[in-house]
């Protein structure tokens, strides 16, 4: 990847992980379900009306909403409304980058470079130095509910490196349709109609403020910013070369929720943080500097080649 492709992969780790602090706030007041349908509802309507249909095959365009957008953020908000700690859930949904690069390896016949393997195997050591410290005070469930969304993460992944879109942006912004109406279906039937009508009467009351911001952070910042970056990338790069990026949202996770809900890291925390920016950054840092100028642009895989 050229280095201005990795600091936005980099942007894009931060951007994620302040995202996890958002949506414990947003938490706060609106139901779990309820949350991922509100979330994407307020992109899907402008979207809708304003944005064109991105030239992709429906079942790209379907399964990047569906991983992407459903599977991984209603075990998320699941997880977390079930007590996964803020910091440790940016963690552990951090398993979507070897789903992914395993899925494409059996899948796509993706064939991860030596130094890609080299990173990942560097940055799961780090994350399994955090796990090994902190995993013992959670409890099964909302850990397993967390992996699921993950996994989901990495299947919206894949959907959308196939899809490519002639515009990342108009793509990332058409899965936004996708799931805010099976969402309210699912919320309607798990939480119930009068718990969503007290969320909405008392929406813009003083106490759901900080829900408020955390929603909009969600939306534009999380969503539009973070989203249309990460979906940019996958287009232009091998899944295996963009996906372990997101190992460093943890970083950005347990450091903002140590800094504003007093989830303090211990050292182990910090070593395996380091641990996990070194195994992600240090590769393409090699490959920059071992690969002449002219190779620098984006590679083959750039151009738009659609399955099926």
């Amino acid at each position: 990847m050229p280095r201005r492709d990795v600091l936005l992969a980099i942007l894009v780790s931060v951007c994620w992980g302040v995202n996890f602090l958002a949506i414990h706030a947003s938490l706060g007041h609106y139901p779990p379900m309820f949350l991922v349908a509100l979330r994407f509802a307020v992109l899907a309507v402008p979207t809708l009306l304003l944005v064109p249909r991105p030239q992709v095959p429906l079942r790209w365009l379907l399964g990047y909403g569906v991983g992407f957008g459903i599977v991984q953020f209603v075990f998320l908000y699941a997880g977390l409304a079930a007590g996964m700690p803020v910091g440790l859930s940016s963690l552990v949904l951090q398993a979507s980058a070897p789903f992914t690069v395993l899925i494409a390896a059996v899948f796509l016949r993706e064939r991860p470079t030596r130094a890609a393997w080299i990173g990942i195997a560097l940055a799961l050591s780090g994350l399994g130095v955090i796990a090994a410290y902190r995993g013992l005070v959670v409890s099964l469930l909302p850990t397993v509910l967390v992996l699921i969304g993950a996994l989901g993460w990495a299947c919206g992944n894949i959907a959308s490196r196939q899809a490519q879109a002639d515009s990342p942006f108009r793509l990332m912004m058409w899965m936004t349709v996708v799931p805010p109406l099976p969402m309210l279906a699912l919320s309607l039937a798990v939480e119930g109609p009068g718990r969503i009508g007290h969320a909405l009467a008392t929406g813009l009351s003083r106490e759901a403020w900080p829900a408020d911001l955390g929603l909009l952070y969600t939306v534009l910042v999380g969503t539009v910013v973070g989203s249309g970056i990460w979906t940019s990338l996958l287009r232009r790069h091998p899944s295996s070369s963009v996906a372990p990026f997101s190992l460093l949202v943890p970083v950005t996770g347990i450091t903002t929720a140590w800094l504003v809900l007093g989830e303090v890291p211990a050292l182990p925390e910090v070593l395996g943080g380091l641990l996990v920016v070194v195994g992600v950054v240090l590769p393409h840092l090699r490959r920059s500097r071992r690969t002449p100028v002219a190779h620098l642009a984006p590679d083959a895989s750039a151009e738009p080649v659609r399955a099926g």
